[in-house]
């Protein structure tokens, strides 16, 4: 069926929509689309589309036209002008004359006219630009019927949604200029019509039945939101952070915001509409107040402000709308904007404001009582209340804020609510807040600012509460009948309590403290120390996870608040606790914490998450070096350093209660044992071999294992435990000294033990990975750790053993044949990575000279780097830049390959040297910058050696002679292929031209000597260039080229380089300025590009 005819069956058409559109059947429906692929592709492709559209019987056949005409007016040629036109009229005369398609028949074909409108925007027909005149082509649509009235409002939406819209694959200077020249000459007269029309609607009685009267006010409350939505800067935010919530609206548009009736409209919509809709008119005016504050005048403003806050007190006081999630989460995101946008200094001169902030301040307390209801809205209302405490120091208005008397009543209620929502959640089996720690510690941030206000009352309520839930808890657990529901309601509330406590004192740094208040803090700590004292002498009869995890958080907010070098020895928080609990100063903190995490290592090793968040306090502590020195000293560390045993730790076990992830977090563990370790180890060999003991006995059993018996599921246990431990290890060992005794320790006894496993277990993820991350952290020259003495073969040793595994991975991955999409990353491509990670750090480590393989007839590193090409071939180009990882992995490598192993380059088949070079093409214009810029230094290195052959070739004497054939080689691959630099000249052109360029420095670096090495073809691009300008720039143009090479010489010294950096610097410049005017052609740039 791939061949088709005008007169292709109808029926036969409509068969493939069904079984693309409603099938179940997976294998139909990927043979479905491979068939209409090629109808897109076809000749034939318009007429198939007109007979679905005219004579199809579904709605499916309809939409599937209007598919293709969307796939077909983006190709790239784009169509002939002409043919554009007939499609865009064709489409605005078939849903005039169909109003009653299915509704997402027609939102599929108005994105057809969007999209043929927004790539035509600048076309030119009889010096007319001939798709401009869409507002005039809705008017007509608005004179019609309902139905017609809401196509047209569609199309304005549909076009101002798709003028917004960046389409990456197209150059995004293009995108910007369309879209700037749509905000200049149409946006604002689209936001006055479907003003000026809800304005008609509202005039007029609304019949709120009237399903047709709704669609259209929905319609248009969604063209009003695009307006308001759409990206007047170019600063392309991110939609999902709601932070950056300045709305850029034009200056011209000022006359619409100072109207009053612009926003009574939207409020008047709010009170008038049903939800669905209300909701809508809500989220126009969370962009209202958004608007950027240099659009008024300070009095302007005022007035503006005073508007909005009328507005507020109108729907707060009828807050019967509220009741509905859409609304209320809309409500809380526009009362967020209110501070975000205006100084507290604004608001407190408000007409309305003590009547107002007591209405937000009740509502703000309502909402959190009812804690189950819209819990994603807290949020924006925690926010509005968090920046409004937060400006106080910076009030200079004489009218009261009031915030000293609210702020309490909200902290208050928020505190209140969350231990009334315990006693719910474990009775009625309801989703525990708490689970979902990203928000509770999102809100938490937000409360502690709150909360410092009138510190004294939080501190109360707290201490208050906390003796409550501590002695009741203590008489449960005290009582012969021990009620396990009533136990579980108490922890629930203490680990509310803890975390609540972690969040004041962890406050203490963002808000100027006092020694009141740090005494207060003191108060609050002590209870949560005796509260650990109290959970663990239960152990291990019984335990709660997530008091256990709030405790983690309270000690991880007290250490960054109180314990180490930022403190003054004499803060007030440890007086109460050396009354209380004998601790007088940090030392003695420390000595609690290492106890607390002996114990939780010791009793919590089959519970992941607080395993996990143990050590990442272990972690956390170890980095200081100050903390260090305090660290070694006590008895639990010294306890820690002598028995790291599955015996004391379980979780250090690998029995088969554990999934084999759960061994992840043992390399966490070891880097902060061996950062204790190196603190007092200096060069004591024994002490090591000490420390070491228990990963000796480990690789014993597991050679007798490997000899004898072998028990596969334990060995492969004990290994990739073993492989983490050891990574954590080397992580830690930042010295030469202490990295040597590790080398002496694990070569040449036990390296062999990981090759072998390599080998027979390469079909297994869970185990290559852990042993390749292990060999690339060993090549890691860090801190120069590597730099082994003049007489020691150490370096060369690693690399081959490292070369050995690589290869070894290489060939058996590669056996694994074709993978499926979903397999291809875990089973092979990330393993990849991991060798190229390695293989880049052990070229540009420095300690190894490669010189020596060859002089010495050693094949490791001739092996190693076929095994690079071998895993190289296997990886399609797509996938090098589509896996991040695997991307940042081989781009580093061949930068290093390209700058010192240029010999090892210029001996590669043709083939391997055309994927090479495809590879650079197509990453030069990758969004990662890491990969561009790596991409740009690898051709630079290229490009200078070809540079430097040919000017030798002239000169140079016999002994040049086996370096010249090395050149000659390359050469000749590039006059073969002539096509490659040139095509790579045009992309680092067209980045320089029309893209916004991020790594210019980059990216001048090798165009130098691309320029230098294909002068006639720059000639040509930049001839292409100049005339395809309007004939009053080509002048302008013509001395931006020239004053582009002016100064540079023909050579690539660094000298020459510079000057050529700095003149592209200017040229960037000059030729932005001289393309941004609305004249200037785009063409160019696909031109460049093709």
């Amino acid at each position: 069926m791939s061949d088709f005819y005008p007169q292709q069956s109808l029926a036969e058409l409509e068969v493939l929509c069904k079984q693309l559109y409603e099938g179940t059947d997976l294998a139909q429906r990927i043979q479905a689309e491979k068939v209409l692929l090629e109808l897109i592709n076809s000749p034939e492709c318009l007429s198939q589309c007109q007979l679905l559209l005219e004579q199809g019987t579904t709605s499916y056949a309809q939409l599937l036209a209007a598919t293709c005409l969307s796939k077909l007016v983006c190709k790239t040629p784009p169509l002939p002008v002409q043919q554009r036109m007939d499609i865009r009229n064709y489409i605005l005369n078939y849903v005039a004359s169909r109003p009653k398609l299915a509704l997402f028949v027609i939102q599929a074909l108005v994105q057809v006219i969007a999209k043929i409108t927004k790539l035509g925007w600048f076309d030119v027909q009889k010096d007319q630009l001939i798709f401009r005149d869409i507002i005039a082509d809705v008017k007509k649509f608005l004179q019609g019927t309902v139905d017609h009235c809401i196509i047209g409002v569609m199309i304005l939406s549909e076009l101002t949604q798709e003028m917004n819209f960046v389409d990456y694959s197209r150059p995004s200077s293009k995108h910007r200029k369309i879209a700037t020249s749509f905000r200049d000459t149409t946006l604002k007269d689209i936001l006055m019509l479907a003003c000026s029309l809800l304005k008609e609607m509202l005039a007029k009685p609304l019949n709120l039945q009237d399903q047709q009267q709704q669609n259209l006010a929905m319609h248009l409350l969604k063209l009003v939101l695009n307006c308001l939505n759409y990206d007047f800067i170019g600063s392309s935010a991110d939609e999902s952070a709601d932070d950056l919530c300045t709305v850029q609206i034009p200056t011209n548009w000022r006359s619409i915001f100072l109207e009053p009736e612009t926003l009574d409209l939207f409020f008047d919509l709010y009170h008038s509409l049903p939800s669905m809709l209300s909701q809508l008119a809500l989220s126009c005016l969370v962009q209202f107040a958004s608007t950027r504050r240099s659009l008024f005048s300070n009095p302007e403003r005022a007035k503006y402000l005073g508007n909005l806050i009328k507005g507020v007190k109108r729907i707060l006081e009828n807050p019967q709308g509220l009741s509905d999630p859409g609304n209320y989460h809309e409500f809380c995101r526009f009362l967020a904007r209110l501070k975000t946008n205006y100084q507290l200094g604004e608001l407190v001169v408000v007409k309305d404001y003590p009547e107002v902030i007591r209405l937000i301040a009740s509502f703000t307390i309502t909402s959190l009582q009812h804690w189950e209801f819209a819990p994603n809205s807290v949020h924006y209302l925690l926010t509005l209340w968090q920046r409004m405490v937060a400006s106080v120091p910076f009030v200079k208005s004489s009218e009261p804020h009031l915030l000293d008397t609210y702020a309490p009543e909200i902290t208050k209620a928020y505190i209140t609510s969350r231990l009334e929502s315990v006693p719910m959640v474990i009775r009625d089996g309801l989703d525990d807040p708490l689970d979902d720690t990203a928000t509770v510690f999102q809100q938490l941030e937000q409360l502690c600012t709150v909360s410092r206000c009138e510190y004294e009352k939080t501190c109360a309520l707290l201490v208050q509460l906390f003796d409550q839930n501590a002695q009741s808890y203590q008489k449960l657990l005290q009582s012969s009948s021990r009620n396990p529901l009533a136990i579980s309601i108490q922890e629930g509330c203490l680990a509310w309590l803890v975390y609540l406590v972690g969040t004041v004192v962890g406050g203490r740094l963002t808000y100027t403290s006092t020694d009141e208040h740090d005494a207060m803090d003191g108060e609050l700590s002590c209870r949560v120390f005796q509260l650990i004292s109290l959970m663990d002498a239960q152990l291990p009869r019984s335990s709660n996870e997530k008091v256990e995890l709030a405790i983690l958080w309270f000690l991880d907010q007290f250490r960054k608040t109180y314990v180490g070098d930022q403190l003054q020895r004499t803060s007030k928080v440890y007086a109460r606790m050396s009354e209380v609990l004998g601790i007088t100063d940090d030392n003695q903190v420390l000595e609690t914490f290492m106890a607390k995490i002996v114990t939780n290592l010791k009793y919590w090793g089959r519970c992941e998450p607080v395993i996990s968040r143990t050590l990442q306090f272990l972690n956390d502590l170890s980095v200081g070096y100050i903390l260090l020195k305090k660290l070694v000293k006590i008895d639990a560390v010294k306890f820690m350093l002598q028995n790291h045993t599955s015996k004391h730790f379980p979780f250090l076990g690998v029995n088969d209660n554990y999934g084999l992830s759960d061994l992840r977090c043992r390399t966490r563990f070891y880097t902060a044992l061996t950062r204790l370790l190196m603190v007092d180890l200096g060069e004591d060999e024994d002490e090591f071999e000490n420390f070491m003991l228990p990963l000796t006995v480990s690789f014993e059993t597991l050679a007798q294992i490997f000899n004898n018996s072998f028990k596969q599921e334990e060995a492969k246990r004990m290994l990739i435990g073993l492989a983490r431990d050891l990574r954590g290890i080397a992580f830690a060992l930042n010295t030469k000294t202490s990295y040597t005794m590790l080398f002496d320790w694990i070569y040449p006894s036990y390296l062999p033990i990981l090759q072998r496993a390599i080998e027979l277990w390469y079909r297994e993820p869970a185990c290559t990975t852990p042993i390749l991350k292990l060999m690339a952290e060993m090549m890691q020259n860090r801190s120069q750790r590597l730099n082994f003495d003049v007489s020691s073969p150490n370096g060369i040793l690693l690399f081959r053993e490292a070369s050995k595994m690589i290869c070894t991975y290489g060939n058996q991955i590669l056996s694994l044949g074709t993978l499926s999409k979903d397999q291809v990353y875990p089973l092979k491509l990330k393993g990849i990575s991991i060798c190229y990670c390695a293989l880049k750090s052990a070229l540009c480590g420095n300690y190894v000279s490669f010189g020596v393989f060859k002089l010495y007839g050693d094949n490791h590193f001739d092996n190693v780097l076929q095994a690079f090409v071998k895993m190289l071939l296997s990886v399609s180009h797509s996938d090098l830049l589509q896996y991040r990882k695997l991307g940042q992995s081989y781009y580093p490598l061949l930068e290093c390959l390209t700058q010192d192993h240029m010999s090892f380059i210029t001996s590669l088949e043709p083939h391997v040297l055309m994927y090479i070079f495809t590879s650079i093409s197509e990453g030069l214009t990758a969004l990662d910058t890491i990969v561009s810029s790596s991409c740009c230094a690898s051709l630079d290195y290229i490009v200078t050696y070809l540079f430097k052959h040919i000017a030798k070739e002239g000169k140079k004497p016999l002994r040049c002679r086996e370096t010249s054939q090395d050149g000659q080689r390359l050469l000749h691959f590039m006059q073969q292929n002539s096509e490659v630099l040139q095509q790579m000249m045009s992309i680092l052109m067209n980045t320089i031209i029309f893209e916004d360029c991020r790594n210019q420095w980059s990216v001048s670096r090798p165009l130098l000597g691309l320029i230098l090495l294909n002068e006639k073809y720059f000639s040509e691009l930049r001839a292409s260039l100049i005339n395809s300008q309007p004939a009053n720039k080509q002048e302008v143009l013509h001395q931006c080229f020239s004053n582009l090479m002016e100064g540079v010489e023909q050579s690539l010294l660094v000298k020459n380089r510079d000057r050529f950096t700095q003149n592209m610097s200017v040229f960037r410049r000059d030729m932005a300025e001289t393309l941004r005017c609305e004249g200037a052609s785009e063409s160019s740039s696909s031109e460049m590009m093709s």
